[in-house]
């Protein structure tokens, strides 16, 4: 077989990215030699199978001829807030070597063709260290910390730690001697960073590849501390088979769409084709060598999504198969529950207030969620009163009994984001039931003013917002009126004075950054 020319190698790279920066560089690149490139994967949470779209992209490169270097940045980890601390950083690379290596020859990918590399093995160095100190001389806090704002924790009291860490990545590039770093667009800002101050340190200025971020099960990003939203490497063909049954995946929408977004950017690259399973009398299988045919049918509801889940059921086992086999040994058992010891305690903390103490009044029985308001009409039997539509990642929209447009025009209203408190007993309100109570910020003293609660950019329906601190419990089912939970911690429910709304100080989150409001500084959540 004839190896690629330039321009199937830029195809091949450059495939179901969403951004390049220095592309104009990479065709020429392209064009006299083959591509020197890394991929770094911090050793913090367990790898789950969103894991293997960088591992298809790295298949891609292969391909292309580029020559592929991977980085387990154990250093990072520790450094992102102690995602893994110190005393287990050991066992968690090589939890994180074992897997990944196992997911890269499930798809095939020769494992001889790949550099491996740990970031202890040279960001220690007397050199490296040097550079840290020259790096720190020219970057602003400023810059440090507006880099690492969509990678690394933030928290109210940020540690030093985590200003060092987009360093240290723009260093790995010049000491791995690559021409182009690849990941997620989320890390685009520590992307554009090493390339404003590499030079100045007389380093060039790299390529760099990025991939969209592919929305979890949930239709949120698949997260490794968000249970519901990932499909873990080591689930059971059962544990598959619930987690894709509940996800996301309404006929005919494709936004948001983990299940289609994982075929296109894992299952189609790997064979080039999908075969969408089902019984004879609904049509039969059907194999797609397009995935924008298949996208098109789904859309269009030619596709039921009961067919489209089952199918990516069959074809994930198979991927999940060999590395179910790998860890299925004592030695491998052992591995894991070293490297992740309070796994365990983690799930039982996390059912934990279903049945707490009735005076355990925590903000993480709140089942609160990010919601899109589809439409806005008037209330039939209230003037005062209108009826909102709000997605927020269900099958079916909820129907929301608020005064909100008496302050919010309706147009503005329109397709906006908000936040719903979702787990309040529904009740009727001059006749309609009202499932669910939309979480706004209110002016102290009069004239009242509100604002709707702005979730942060790139927030999506259905996911879920928690308080700082408070991310793993788990939420009543239904909030008992009696109990005043919702009541209870209302009293404590502030706009501080930068707009960020919190509870006793600390910020209402979502995955993607601290929940604000336009104005009202100082104000109350209701």
């Amino acid at each position: 077989m004839e190896p690629p020319g330039p321009d199937e190698k830029l195809r091949l790279v450059t495939r179901n990215l969403q951004e390049v920066l220095g592309e104009d560089k990479l065709s020429a690149l392209l064009k006299e030699r083959e591509l020197k490139i890394y991929w770094g994967t911090a050793t913090t949470g367990k790898p789950h199978v969103a894991y293997f779209v960088p591992m298809s992209k790295i298949a891609d490169f292969l391909k292309a001829g580029c020559e592929v270097t991977i980085l387990f940045a154990d250093l990072h980890a520790y450094l992102d807030n102690m995602k893994a601390p110190w005393e287990l950083l050991e066992l968690r690379t090589r939890y994180y070597e074992t897997v990944i290596k196992a997911m890269l020859e499930s798809i095939g990918v020769p494992l001889e063709k790949l550099t491996f590399i740990r970031g202890t093995d040279f960001q220690l160095s007397k050199e490296y260290t040097l550079d840290v100190y020259r790096l720190s001389s020219v970057v602003t806090q400023h810059d440090a910390k507006k880099a690492g704002a969509e990678v690394v924790k933030q928290v109210e009291h940020p540690l030093l730690s985590g200003l060092l860490y987009p360093g240290l990545q723009a260093l790995d590039e010049e000491y791995l001697k690559v021409d182009a770093q690849f990941g997620g667009v989320d890390q685009r800002k520590i992307f554009t960073f090493a390339e404003k101050y590499l030079p100045a340190l007389g380093y060039t200025k790299r390529i760099h590849l990025m991939n969209p971020m592919v929305p979890g099960l949930t239709g949120s990003k698949m997260s490794s501390s968000e249970e519901e939203s990932k499909i873990d490497l080591l689930d059971r063909k059962e544990d598959v088979k619930k987690k894709l049954k509940k996800a996301f995946c309404e006929p005919g929408n494709v936004e948001n769409n983990g299940v289609l977004s994982f075929i296109k950017h894992v299952l189609f690259p790997l064979k080039s084709e999908f075969v969408i399973l089902r019984e004879e009398k609904w049509g039969g299988n059907k194999t797609y060598t397009v995935y924008e045919e298949l996208e098109k049918d789904f859309a269009e509801q030619v596709v039921h999504p009961g067919d489209l889940k089952s199918s990516v059921e069959v074809a994930l086992n198979k991927l999940l198969d060999p590395i179910r086999e790998k860890f299925n040994n004592p030695e491998m058992r052992k591995l894991t529950s070293a490297a992740y010891p309070d796994a365990a305690k983690a799930k039982a903390a996390e059912k934990g207030p279903k049945n707490s103490d009735p005076e355990d009044v925590i903000p993480s029985r709140l089942d609160i969620r990010v919601g899109r308001v589809i439409s806005v009409e008037k209330h039939p039997d209230a003037d005062s009163l209108y009826l909102e539509q709000i997605d927020v990642g269900e099958p079916t929209p909820r129907t929301v009994v608020s005064g909100l447009v008496q302050f919010v025009p309706e147009e503005q209203l329109q397709d906006r984001l908000v936040l719903l408190l979702c787990n309040l007993k529904p009740q009727k309100m001059r006749g309609v039931e009202s499932q669910g109570m939309l979480l706004c910020a209110s002016s102290v003293g009069e004239p009242r003013q509100v604002e709707p609660l702005d979730p942060p950019v790139g927030s999506c329906p259905g996911e879920r917002v928690f308080v700082e601190g408070y991310e793993h419990g788990q939420p009543d089912d239904e909030l008992k009126p009696k109990k005043k939970v919702f009541e209870k911690l209302q009293a404590d429910f502030r706009i501080s004075e930068d707009c960020i709304a919190q509870w006793k100080q600390k910020n209402l989150m979502t995955k993607q950054g601290s929940i604000s409001c336009k104005t009202l500084k100082g104000g109350n959540i209701s």
